[in-house]
């Protein structure tokens, strides 16, 4: 639920990911459109206006699973306009919504049984913002 703008939200994401579409819009009082139903990069998301009393908080946020190092910076940059970098790859978009551009290898490589590996990676991960893969495989040494 956003406080206005569910809209703009939502045309914005569509934009942003592949496969992605409006699926369908609710129209409000007034008979625009306060929301929608919309599919990103094939999941589907239902976002709509609901007034002040709702707010994001970080504690929920999307992750986004980017397969390649020009994926994770075209994500990151893009979603990050206007909003906020934050560390180990996630970040605030302009309408206040977290979200993590994480690639697998990232997930393979922290959940490694060799534990002091996974160690590395993690404390590597620890002092990025953006998510560098080059630099978690270093820290794992491949």
């Amino acid at each position: 639920m956003f406080d206005k703008g569910a809209l703009e939200a939502i045309n914005y994401y569509v934009s942003v990911f592949k496969n992605s579409k409006i699926v369908s819009t609710l129209p409000g009082p007034d008979g625009k459109a306060m929301g929608a139903e919309f599919e990103l990069d094939g999941v589907r998301f239902g976002a709509y206006d609901g007034g002040p009393d709702f707010k994001f908080e970080q504690g929920l946020s999307l992750m986004v699973n980017a397969e390649t190092q020009d994926e994770i910076d075209r994500l990151y940059e893009t979603l990050s306009e206007g909003g906020e970098k934050l560390p180990c790859g996630w970040l605030k978009d302009k309408f206040g919504v977290s979200w993590q551009i994480t690639p697998p290898i990232l997930l393979e490589l922290i959940a490694d049984k060799d534990r002091e590996k996974a160690d590395r990676v993690f404390q590597v991960m620890l002092k990025m913002q953006k998510i560098d893969i080059q630099a978690l495989k270093d820290a794992a040494g491949q």
